[in-house]
């Protein structure tokens, strides 16, 4: 399908939601000649949302599309480049938007950080995204921008210094100051209401590679456990003396980004290993604290599922923070989230990336993230990869988003440590 002209660069669905009323702020002020419009049911609430964000918002039209009603998802496709979409849980309510971007031709984000929607967008519509040229990319908030794109970062540093490939890669969370999103929960109950009762939702959500490009062309690398406690020194000498424990959202970034070395034709090496993990310190207590929080997230992980027989999701719903809450201004603006990523090449080189970014992780740099990468589709077309489909931000935009991240307020540093 050829890059046929559209009205709209830019559609935002999802708009009167907390996480789509702070993209459509970010959008408002770094949107520039984007020509972008707002989404939802409420064709009253979202006139309400673009009145408050300013003159440069206010000639925004306004598109009136359902989850309910695909043939007002497949019209809103039709009229833009690219979808943003913040509607979740993903896996109850974002199919018939990835069908309809995929049929039309149309870019999509959204920030899923459910691993079974990811799978089934794969299985049902990579095949015609690529062929109607469209990049369908999930995962497009801080779960998994930062992860993927470090990684692509050190690969793109190793391969311009001819060192080789990479070998074992570690990202260890440094600082972070926020809460989870009601969106995010909402996301999590879905993926362990699923997992309860379907044995292959199940199997996919176990298995590391269940994004694989192609399962069996995989390297055989043995175990790849999500969550892990490790002393830093064995990740890196620059970790002397602290403590790490598994990362929550390490059974889902992994993901991401191995599938980003499928995608990229394993540029990252065969021999590539990714597991992440986060600090916490290096107190006498510290070495307890890495075993308890590694054991409590396995135990999440692993037996969470099965909790639904005992608690209903209808139950957890209703304690739970809800989607669309958030919390205030503030809290938003100083939160912030700083990671660093460790590498050995094959040559034996090593480098270390540092990605840091001010604002709620969850929320305030999450629409930061979201936005960027629905302007690099947008408007950086001339300087995409030539790929479609079902992708992941590294494979789906590479250059053109670091190239961006930095006048977004994210920095990203590579650096040769020997």
């Amino acid at each position: 399908m050829p890059d046929t002209p559209r009205e709209l660069d830019i559609v935002l669905y999802g708009a009167t939601g907390f996480a789509g009323k702070l993209t459509a702020e970010y959008l408002s002020r770094a949107g520039g000649a984007a020509r972008i419009g707002l989404a939802g049911r409420s064709e009253e609430r979202l006139s309400a949302v673009r009145d408050e964000l300013g003159a440069a918002a206010q000639d925004w039209p306004i598109v009136v599309a359902d989850a309910e009603d695909p043939a007002t998802l497949e019209a809103m496709a039709a009229r833009t480049r690219v979808v943003i979409t913040t509607v979740g849980p993903y896996t109850r309510y974002g199919m018939p938007l990835v069908a309809a971007c995929a049929a039309a031709g149309t870019d999509y984000v959204d920030l899923t950080g459910e691993a079974t929607f990811v799978r089934e967008s794969i299985d049902l519509y990579h095949k015609q995204a690529a062929d109607n040229r469209a990049r369908i990319v999930h995962a497009c908030g801080f779960d998994a921008i930062p992860s993927d794109m470090s990684v692509y970062a050190l690969y793109r540093t190793a391969r311009d210094e001819g060192t080789g490939d990479l070998l074992g890669t570690d990202l260890v969370v440094r600082g972070f100051s926020g809460g989870v999103s009601g969106g995010t929960l909402a996301s999590m109950v879905e993926v362990l209401s699923a997992v309860s009762s379907d044995p292959e939702a199940r199997r996919q959500l176990f298995d590391t590679h269940t994004l694989s490009v192609d399962r069996s062309a995989e390297p055989r690398l043995g175990p790849e456990p999500d969550l892990i406690w490790r002393r830093g020194r064995d990740i890196a000498p620059e970790l002397d003396g602290i403590w790490t424990a598994g990362f929550a959202m390490a059974p889902y970034n992994t993901r991401i980004v191995r599938r980003s070395n499928g995608l990229l034709d394993w540029a990252y090496g065969r021999r590539f290993r990714y597991a992440e993990h986060m600090s916490v310190g290096s107190s006498v207590a510290a070495p307890a604290l890495s075993v308890i929080a590694t054991a409590l997230g396995k135990l999440t992980f692993g037996v969470g599922g099965h909790l639904f027989r005992l608690l209903p999701a209808a139950w957890l719903e209703r304690v739970l923070p809800k989607p669309g809450t958030g919390p205030s201004r503030s809290t938003r603006e100083n939160g912030y989230y700083r990671l660093e990523t460790y590498t050995t090449t094959s040559t034996g080189a090593r480098y270390r990336a540092v990605i840091a970014q001010q604002g709620d992780p969850g929320y305030q740099a999450t629409a930061v993230l979201l936005a960027e990468s629905a302007l690099a589709l947008a408007l950086d077309r001339d300087s995409l990869p030539d790929r479609y489909g079902v992708l992941t931000p590294a494979a789906a935009m590479g250059d053109a988003l670091l190239t961006r991240l930095p006048a977004a307020g994210v920095t990203l540093e590579v650096s040769r440590l020997s």
